[in-house]
C-alpha cells in the first residue's frame, strides 16, 4: 500500500516511467537543428581531445559519453567539474573542445570554470535543459535537453532528463563517428576484449604466420611436402611459384585421394597433388566472416593473401571458434 492509501501497482508503475523517459527522449527529435550542426563542426574540427566534464548525475553521464566518444575515434577524457579548479583544469588546452553537461546550466562548478576555459581558448558546447542560463549563453553551441517532467514522482530526481542528455550526447558521438568514416575494423582494434572483442577479432590476430606459416613450393617432392604438413601440424600446407605467389595448397584429404595402389604418393610433387586456386582471405577480415566463409565451403583452413597473392598466413577453424560470441 503507498502512503495515500491506494494500491501501488510496481507494473504500472514502471510502465510509465518508462514511457515519461521514452517521451523525453522523442520529444528531442524535432529540436534537433542547425546549433547540433554547429556543434557536430566544433567537434569534427577539434585538433586536440573532446573533455566532457558535468556535476552529479549529470557527471555520471559524462564520464558515459566521453568514454563513448573515445570508442568511437575521438579521442576524449571525463573531467569532474569539481576537481577542475583544484588543478585537473590543466586537462584542457587550447585545442580541445569542452562538453559541458547541466540541465539547470547554473550548476555552480560549472560556472566557475567558464573564465578559466575562454582563457585557455577552447571552444564550449553545453548539453542543458535551459540554453537561457549562464552556461547555455556562455556557450558557443547550446544544445537544450529539456524535458516536460522527470519520471520521479516529486520531479526531483534526474531521471528523464539524464536519458535525454545522454541521448542527445550519443546522437553527436555517433554523428561524429559517421563523419570521421570511422570503420568497423578501427571499432575492433579499440575493442579487443570482452564479447564485443571476439565478434570483432580480425584474421591477422588469429593466422598462423611467419615460421608457423606451412608452406612449399611447387616441385616439393612429396616427402618435403608431408615433412611441412607434419612439423605445422595444421593439416595443410600453401604451395608457392617460384614468385612467391599462391597456387595452391595440399591438405590431409589430397594426400588420402592420391593415395591408392600404385600411385608411388612419394614420387610426386606439390604440384601434382595440390588443389589449385584455393578459398583466400585478406588479414583485415572479421574472423567470424572468415569462420562462416570456411563452414560454407566445409574446409578447415583458410589462407591469407597480401595485395601480391602471396600467403601471409592460415587460419585454422579451431583459432576462429573462439571468437565466437558465447
Amino acid at each position: 500500500m503507498s502512503d495515500s492509501g491506494q494500491t501501488f501497482n510496481p507494473i504500472e508503475f514502471a510502465r510509465k516511467v518508462l514511457r515519461t523517459e521514452a517521451e523525453a527522449i522523442q520529444a528531442l527529435v524535432p529540436t534537433v537543428d542547425e546549433r547540433f550542426v554547429r556543434a557536430l563542426t566544433l567537434l569534427q574540427d577539434c585538433k586536440g581531445r573532446v573533455v566532457v566534464t558535468g556535476m552529479g548525475k549529470s557527471g555520471i553521464i559524462a564520464h558515459k559519453l566521453s568514454a563513448t566518444f573515445s570508442s568511437t575515434g575521438t579521442p576524449a577524457l571525463f573531467l569532474h567539474a569539481a576537481e577542475a579548479v583544484h588543478g585537473d583544469l590543466g586537462m584542457v588546452q587550447t585545442n580541445d573542445v569542452v562538453v559541458a553537461l547541466s540541465y539547470s546550466g547554473e550548476t555552480e562548478e560549472l560556472i566557475r570554470l567558464l573564465e578559466a576555459i575562454r582563457r585557455i581558448g577552447a571552444r564550449l558546447i553545453s548539453l542543458t535543459g535551459n540554453p537561457a542560463s549562464t552556461l547555455g549563453t556562455a556557450s558557443d553551441v547550446a544544445l537544450s535537453c529539456a524535458v516536460a517532467e522527470e519520471a520521479c514522482p516529486m520531479n526531483l530526481a534526474p531521471t528523464a532528463s539524464t536519458t535525454a542528455t545522454l541521448a542527445l550526447g550519443d546522437a553527436l558521438a555517433m554523428a561524429l563517428a559517421r563523419l570521421k568514416g570511422f570503420r568497423l575494423e578501427q571499432f575492433a582494434s579499440l575493442h579487443p576484449g570482452g564479447r564485443i572483442g571476439r565478434r570483432l577479432t580480425l584474421v591477422e590476430t588469429v593466422m598462423h604466420a611467419g615460421d608457423a606459416l606451412p608452406q612449399v613450393r611447387r616441385d616439393a617432392l612429396m616427402p618435403d611436402v608431408i615433412h611441412e604438413m607434419s612439423s605445422k601440424r595444421l593439416g595443410m600446407t600453401c604451395v608457392a611459384d617460384d614468385e612467391g605467389r599462391l597456387v595452391g595448397v595440399v591438405t590431409d584429404g589430397d594426400l588420402r585421394r592420391h593415395m591408392t595402389p600404385g600411385s608411388e604418393l612419394l614420387g610426386h610433387r606439390a604440384q601434382d597433388v595440390m588443389t589449385a586456386r584455393p578459398v583466400t582471405v585478406r588479414r583485415r577480415m572479421l574472423a567470424v566472416e572468415a569462420l562462416r566463409l570456411m563452414e560454407q565451403r566445409k574446409i578447415t583452413a583458410v589462407v591469407v593473401v597480401d595485395d601480391n597473392g602471396a600467403a601471409e598466413g592460415v587460419v585454422h577453424l579451431h583459432d576462429l571458434w573462439r571468437t565466437q560470441m558465447v
